[in-house]
């Protein structure tokens, strides 16, 4: 029996479903080797590799685990997110020196460029082996993962434009770089960075500015779950408001609640009705 996919592997450009999918593969990045392999094959993806390496940094982080699945219209790679208390200790971290952005251009969070140079060359090698037939190239992840996924996706338009990917997708990411690398992905990336925020989620908002910023393409989810590509300053602080008194443990929890994974997999499954 022929497998059905709920993924468009001839997508091409932004719309609510592909986000849902891409979304659905970012919460996969959390999930052991098997139930990945799994669930790639039922989705259509044929091939399946995992990347994990393991560094030492002076942060409570020591690993790197992303994968790769491909079939023969579609490659996507995904990277694993950690848990909001611990990245918001590791990014508030002032105290450690930046790392050089991609082909030298501007700066990122020390932690990320550790975190990244650990599995980029595998990553990069398994994309040009998997890439056959001209398939689209696809980013995604959230939390930390997803400040990996735009800045591999980065390295690679930098370094090697023949891999340069159709699309970046993040979810609850932090700040991953300075004004100059972000606007050189703003460029690179027009219309195909698409950056989605959870109301009050906290992540997005470390490493602190003006140090690190983000890229474009925001889309905002608000606290009745609908998607916004453009907000006022005063909309938005009405609407985070709204989010923490929806919540009676808030605003102490509201935050790490709104970075949840799953949460942004139901704003986006409900985006497409």
């Amino acid at each position: 029996m022929p497998v059905t996919s709920t993924i468009d592997h001839h997508a091409t450009g932004h719309s609510p479903a592909h986000a849902y999918a891409l979304v659905q593969v970012a919460a996969l990045a959390y999930q052991n080797e098997s139930v990945v392999a799994e669930q790639a094959e039922e989705w259509g993806f044929h091939h399946v590799r995992h990347h994990r390496s393991r560094f030492t940094p002076p942060f409570p982080l020591t690993d790197t685990q992303a994968f790769t699945m491909a079939s023969d219209r579609m490659i996507i790679t995904a990277f694993r997110g950690t848990e909001p208390l611990q990245i918001r200790d590791w990014l508030s971290d002032a105290t450690t020196p930046p790392w050089p952005g991609p082909a030298r251009t501007g700066y990122i969070h020390y932690g990320f460029g550790e975190a990244l140079e650990s599995v980029y060359p595998v990553v990069r090698s398994t994309l040009e082996e998997f890439r056959t037939d001209r398939q689209t190239v696809w980013f995604t992840g959230h939390s930390l993962g997803g400040a990996l996924a735009l800045l591999a996706g980065a390295r690679l338009h930098l370094e090697e434009p023949k891999l340069t990917a159709d699309g970046i997708y993040t979810f609850g990411q932090p700040r991953a770089c300075d004004r100059l690398l972000a606007a050189a992905c703003n460029r690179g990336f027009a219309q195909r960075l698409h950056r989605f925020v959870n109301n009050n989620d906290i992540v997005p908002h470390l490493p602190p500015e003006p140090a690190y910023t983000h890229t474009a393409g925001i889309r905002y989810i608000d606290s009745r779950g609908a998607i916004h590509t453009s907000t006022s300053p005063l909309a938005k602080i009405a609407d985070r408001a709204r989010g923490m008194t929806a919540d009676p443990l808030a605003p102490a929890c509201d935050g790490v609640r709104d970075h949840a994974v799953l949460n942004y997999v139901t704003a986006l499954k409900n985006s497409i009705g």
